[in-house]
């Protein structure tokens, strides 16, 4: 039995980074800041996000800096060649599979909305 899941809850850090392919496919890449408890403070751990199809679009749409979502999915590792060293490199990144929309800091006095999108493979 294997399993590769990832759930998080925390604060978009930048717009998002959309790019449509002549394939009619569009890819969505975020980062998130999820706070972690300290004995002193809460300090952020930062993850990238790639998110594809249906919920691309609505990453795109709807989602910016300092909105709250909630994501599920899967750790992949992106590998390349650096060029300048040729020494192999990796980034881990958060796969998504389904993206809920928890709302921005302003929604926090007035009430959240929140809808959920899953991934179509």
């Amino acid at each position: 039995m294997s399993l590769n899941a990832v759930t998080l809850v925390g604060r978009v850090g930048g717009d998002p980074d959309v790019k449509y392919f002549e394939s009619g496919s569009v890819k969505c890449s975020l980062t998130l800041a999820v706070n972690r408890k300290t004995r002193n403070s809460d300090q952020p751990d930062w993850f990238n996000l790639e998110l594809w199809g249906k919920t691309a679009e609505v990453a795109a749409n709807y989602v910016r800096k300092g909105s709250l979502i909630g994501v599920t999915g899967a750790l992949k590792f992106d590998t390349w060649k650096d060029r300048s060293t040729g020494d192999d490199r990796s980034k881990p990144i958060i796969r998504v599979e389904r993206l809920d929309l928890l709302g921005s800091k302003r929604d926090n006095e007035a009430g959240a909305s929140s809808g959920g999108y899953d991934d179509e493979f």
